[in-house]
């Protein structure tokens, strides 16, 4: 959420026609909790003052924790408000907060959702359907995606794994390391029905790392899976582009969900293409033989022979295609003009609403 939420930010305030004042704070998963809470707080006091010293048209709320805030400060403002939200901040599995989250859609006047499973998510927690939209995030491309051969990857991630993998067939995975990912799953019942001679490289640190691990050791093909944890942007450009396929086996979880996945467009830019579970936000981002393939949750042999058949028979035409399919359908540049196209409907909405109450 925070990296799609800066790179939205960037794109605003390239363009001549917005005007963008931001109050933010970066943070990481260490202290996230104290730290929110402090920033909420913050946000609390700052927010309706800066909204009646600059007269804003719209507020945009980057997620629906700071959405949150809405019930406390709509008296506030006289201004619309909008949040986006992204998955698992409206499915988290915590009483108070899901019970607070009907309030919080009515205290709103315009919800993006990062996909339409998303949306759904929001009209099951009392949301009005009429003002919600599901928009897709956007993708931010830059030369860390672009400059990088296939073989100064491939150098680059031989060193890190001890293992010469030139001329090797790569499957990654990249991401917090979650139970709806899938990844044991995948370790346990697709990898062993994969004919390809492959190495399967998993990038990226949370708490089923040890349960990862201990599949991993009790694998007939330990030695063609490497968990690397958690590595610096160069090298997760490195893997996206010395890949051959990126790999989304994500599970249903009850309580979370895949709101979207911008990992699968990061890998579909680097001319990786994906083999992913059919749920969720994953249905928005994958377009079957355009940048990958979806297969039906907990389908290990159509999700093994999927990854064959790519490897054998589409690879080439696959990767040309995901990469012009991301930079046609899901640049910011073509994101953006949605996204403000919404929020003019939203102002125009809410202008028209006072007019009447007036």
């Amino acid at each position: 959420m925070q990296r799609v939420s800066l790179q939205l930010v960037e794109t605003l305030q390239a363009r001549p026609d917005v005007e963008i004042v931001t109050i933010g704070q970066e943070t990481s998963w260490k202290n996230i909790v104290s730290k929110t809470t402090l920033f909420l707080f913050d946000l609390f006091v700052e927010l309706p003052i800066t909204v009646e010293k600059l007269k804003p048209d719209v507020v945009l709320f980057s997620s629906m924790v700071t959405a949150s805030l809405a019930p406390f400060i709509r008296s506030r403002m006289d201004v619309p408000l909008v949040t986006i939200n992204h998955g698992h901040d409206v499915t988290l599995s915590f009483p108070p907060y899901q019970w607070s989250l009907k309030r919080v859609f009515k205290s709103l006047d315009g919800v993006i959702s990062v996909s339409s499973a998303t949306r759904q998510a929001c009209i099951d927690r009392g949301m009005d359907p009429d003002k919600g939209i599901a928009l897709p995030n956007g993708f931010l491309i830059d030369g860390q995606y672009l400059g990088l051969s296939r073989e100064e990857s491939l150098a680059k991630l031989s060193e890190i794994v001890k293992k010469d993998l030139t001329g090797k067939q790569l499957l990654l995975t990249t991401g917090r390391l979650v139970l709806r990912k899938g990844h044991d799953w995948f370790i346990n019942e697709v990898l062993p029905k994969v004919n390809s001679d492959v190495e399967y490289l998993i990038l990226g640190d949370g708490p089923e790392m040890q349960t990862i691990i201990t599949s991993v050791l009790s694998s007939p093909k330990r030695e063609q899976i490497h968990v690397l944890g958690r590595q610096t942007d160069e090298i997760l450009h490195a893997a996206y582009t010395a890949s051959d396929i990126f790999i989304m086996p994500n599970i249903r979880v009850a309580g979370d969900m895949e709101g979207f996945g911008i990992v699968m467009l990061e890998a579909n830019i680097a001319g990786t293409p994906v083999v992913a579970s059919d749920l969720e936000g994953i249905k928005d981002v994958v377009e079957n033989g355009m940048n990958g393939y979806r297969i039906e949750v907990g389908d290990s042999s159509k999700f093994a022979q999927t990854i064959d058949r790519v490897l054998t028979e589409e690879l080439q035409t696959l990767s040309d295609s995901a990469r012009k399919y991301v930079q046609n359908q899901f640049t910011w540049d073509q994101v953006m003009q949605r996204y403000l196209q919404y929020l003019q409907v939203v102002l125009t909405r809410y202008r028209r609403a006072e007019s009447t109450d007036l």
